[in-house]
């Protein structure tokens, strides 16, 4: 396994650095202090290597959508908060997906394809637990902004990444632009 996670952290390094299509087996390899045949003993080439990185990445913030309290309100803020933790940690990350997941190539590609969906179906629960008079449509877009705002995070300029409070902030602006997705109550005017 300790060859397995050098390999992996140069290709996210690399990938992050070159693009996926940037970057030969030979390099990675370099990076990873093998040579590019000894890479192979561990992962089928450059592709597996992408999936493996992109699965990775994926089961951490699956892990996040699975309900743990009574309080939906509670699970939709636990899911936020451990994403927006995930985006300051894992920038380069974030950036090897939005750019390079086009790269995949299948067996790879249909299964991730499949498993990001259950994750943006995840995300919809979450919400229509915490909203349940929402529609799915409604509840798709309030995922996909909330899921866009947090994943801009990594190219956002470094002086707002580096704060001291850009989680609490961004938390804050996001449970604020959620309260646009509470019922409307009618006010009797007497």
């Amino acid at each position: 396994m300790g060859r397995e996670r050098d390999i992996l952290r140069a290709a996210a390094d690399t990938f992050y650095e070159k693009g996926f299509h940037g970057v030969s087996v030979d390099e990675l390899g370099k990076r990873a202090g093998l040579s590019g045949p000894a890479l192979y003993r561990s992962f089928s080439g450059k592709d597996e290597i992408l999936s493996t990185l992109l699965n990775e990445a994926l089961d951490e913030l699956m892990s996040a959508t699975i309900p743990v309290h009574d309080d939906p309100a509670k699970d939709l803020e636990r899911a936020i908060r451990h994403h927006v933790d995930f985006a300051l940690r894992q920038g380069p990350m974030v950036g090897i997906y939005q750019r390079e997941v086009r790269s995949l190539v299948d067996p790879w590609k249909r299964a991730f394809y499949h498993r990001r969906q259950l994750y943006s179906d995840r995300w919809e629960e979450l919400f229509l637990r915490r909203y349940p008079h929402l529609d799915a449509a409604t509840a798709a877009i309030a995922t996909q902004s909330t899921l866009g705002t947090i994943f801009s995070i990594p190219h956002w300029p470094g002086r707002m990444r580096n704060s001291a409070t850009i989680l609490e902030q961004t938390l804050a602006l996001l449970a604020h632009g959620h309260q646009a997705l509470e019922p409307i109550k009618n006010i009797a005017v007497t």
